[in-house]
């Protein structure tokens, strides 16, 4: 397989889940990332404790591609009910290191592969007396195995070990024992027959780190000021309120007094965790909740409360797979247009799309200056492919603008008039001002509605003032698309456009080059929030034909688009979806694309 066989590769981990393979396939994901090579692990797991298949791909690519590729070229089978489904998934020339015991024949019989059996099960059972502690430790054999087979060194695996148990030393050197066991084994029992090797590279990982996307969120929250946090665990959202949780005891305690400088609330419910963020932010303090599609649903009366009575707080939903309980482990973008509308009646949010660990991290600082700015529910939607995977990234700068904390009304402030509104627009941008509860002066006290008010906060039924108010709301919202982050594109006068957001953008990098190699050129749009900026419809004038592409079954960016677009250009764009549950892949979007550019040039 010229071109494919250095760095530029697949591997496959299949085992069952619980059997703690993923401190194995982070070590490996590690070690390759440390010999400059660029790498992108995905991780596809069962919504149970354990007894399910697993499977963790790691993707070896020269050019840096950071989305799930289709192609599996080095498979490590450890578990025998999908064995046979494994072996059929692996490229002609692929490589297979398998449990021994594992029969070869019939179906799982191959001419085009490469077997490599290892008696991973006598080998634990001979060598780690611990019985509890053999699973793990099986699993580093594998690791040790493909670290003599595709070019790892000892010391760098071992470099990477110390990484993965930064906080329990003392496992490093029985880990060890298990790799140098591995590595044994391999150089006494294999002589390499495929084509699949590592080579130390320069300049592709230098000065990038590996994170994931909810941790990176978590750290933007405390970066962003946040001292309240009400959550209800679930997957896969947990661990961004659980990674919060750690910042916020090392940089939200008082280093001489001890005392805490932050509240965490784990609630009895969703809607219980979103009453407190919106009434922390009623007292002025920045207060966020983690959740994913299903807590979403049961916080839709606080965020419409939240929406009309002009509250600030955050809401970081990382998506998965619905409707209902759905694919708790599996990813989507499922939940957008909920999200822009959530709520009954008349109800539009901000909505942030980040689709980097840089963007989960700058985009959490700027939710929490865009809740008090347009004193309202701001919406954060990540899902479990970037909020629980691990990403090369860039090192996530130290902020450097002070918090935008909005209309706040002071002492001082108050002094100079005689009366104000809490729901009167001034200035002509739908925002009103506010106080701040413990401001010092007598004027600062308002009451806070969720029910019919006028301007003063008075509670009214009259039609227009009714009318009025959500007039008012309409201008705020429409202020807040030049605010929040804007679109990125990449053009060159193409006739064809693509559109997309969150993760979506890793399979359109490479579906873009792959088209290029073909001789078609597309140009390329990333929206990055709701409501929509005006660079989205400029881009759809600009191009015959614009396909936009999502991962959710009914289109939901493209049914906002359809609705906010002015007329003429509806015509012009079209849709692409995919929502199997696993992250999309490059040709998840050339395919669909090029039948659809085939169809158009028939028509």
């Amino acid at each position: 397989m010229p071109g494919r066989s250095t760095n530029d590769f697949t591997i496959r981990v299949a085992t069952v889940n619980g059997s703690g393979s993923q401190s194995s396939n982070l070590t490996l994901s590690n070690a390759i990332f440390r010999l400059g090579v660029p790498v992108a692990p995905k991780n596809v797991f069962p919504s149970n404790i354990e007894g399910l298949p697993t499977w963790f791909d790691v993707r070896i690519t020269s050019k840096g591609y950071k989305c799930r590729t289709r192609d599996v070229d080095v498979l490590v089978a450890l578990n025998q009910v999908t064995w046979r489904d494994d072996v059929a998934g692996v490229k002609p020339g692929g490589a297979i290191v398998h449990e021994s015991t594992y029969p070869v024949s019939g179906e799982t019989q191959r001419d085009d592969v490469t077997y490599y059996p290892v008696p991973f099960s006598e080998l634990g059972k001979k060598h780690f007396e611990n019985g509890d502690l053999r699973k793990y430790l099986v699993n580093m054999l594998y690791v040790g195995v493909l670290g003599e087979l595709i070019g790892i060194d000892e010391a760098t695996i071992e470099a990477a070990i110390k990484t993965q148990f930064r906080t329990k030393p003392a496992a490093v050197e029985a880990n060890m024992s298990a790799v140098r066991l591995g590595i044994a084994y391999a150089r006494e029992h294999f002589p390499k027959q495929d084509e699949f090797r590592l080579q130390r590279m320069t300049g592709k990982t230098d000065g990038t780190l590996f994170m994931d996307g909810n941790r990176a969120a978590a750290l933007g929250c405390v970066m962003g000021g946040c001292t309240v946090a009400a959550w209800y665990p679930i997957t896969p959202s947990s661990s961004l309120c659980e990674s919060f949780i750690a910042l916020a005891e090392k940089y939200r305690t008082d280093p001489k007094t001890g005392e805490k400088r932050v509240v965490i609330v784990q609630a009895e419910d969703e809607l219980a965790a979103a009453g407190v963020v919106f009434g922390a932010g009623w007292a002025g303090a920045r207060a966020m909740t983690s959740t994913s599609g299903p807590g979403i649903s049961l916080m839709a009366e606080y965020a419409g409360f939240g929406y009309y009575a002009e509250i600030p707080g955050v809401i970081f939903d990382v998506q998965r797979a619905g409707p209902s309980t759905g694919l708790p482990t599996r990813t989507m973008q499922g939940d957008v247009a909920f999200a822009y509308t959530l709520s009954h009646g008349d109800t539009k949010h901000v909505v942030l799309l980040p689709a980097t660990v840089e963007e989960a991290y700058s985009f959490a600082m700027d939710a929490f200056d865009l809740a008090e700015r347009f004193q309202t529910p701001i919406f954060v939607l990540s899902d479990l492919d970037l909020g629980m995977n691990s990403w090369m990234t860039p090192p996530l700068p130290y902020p450097e603008k002070p918090f935008d904390r909005g209309k706040v009304l002071s002492a001082d402030d108050l002094s100079k008039f005689d009366s104000w509104g809490r729901y009167r627009d001034v200035d002509g941008d739908g925002i009103p001002y506010r106080t701040i509860p413990g401001t010092n002066h007598g004027n600062a006290g308002f009451f806070t509605r969720g029910t019919g008010h006028d301007e003063y906060s008075r509670y009214s039924e009259d039609p227009q003032t009714w009318k009025g108010g959500l007039d008012r709301l309409v201008r705020k919202h429409d202020a807040a698309r030049a605010r929040v982050p804007q679109p990125v594109s990449d053009e060159n006068g193409n006739a064809v456009g693509l559109i997309a957001y969150g993760t979506t953008h890793h399979a359109i990098a490479e579906a873009r080059d792959i088209l290029r190699d073909d001789g078609i050129n597309v140009d390329y749009l990333r929206v990055r929030a709701l409501p929509l900026a005006a660079d989205v419809a400029a881009f759809v004038e600009r191009h015959e034909r614009v396909y936009v592409v999502e991962q959710n079954r009914d289109g939901q960016l493209y049914g906002i688009m359809r609705t906010e677009l002015p007329a003429h250009l509806v015509e012009r764009v079209f849709s692409i979806r995919h929502y199997n549950g696993v992250p999309i892949d490059a040709y998840a979007v050339v395919d669909p694309l090029l039948s659809a550019l085939r169809m158009a040039s028939v028509s």
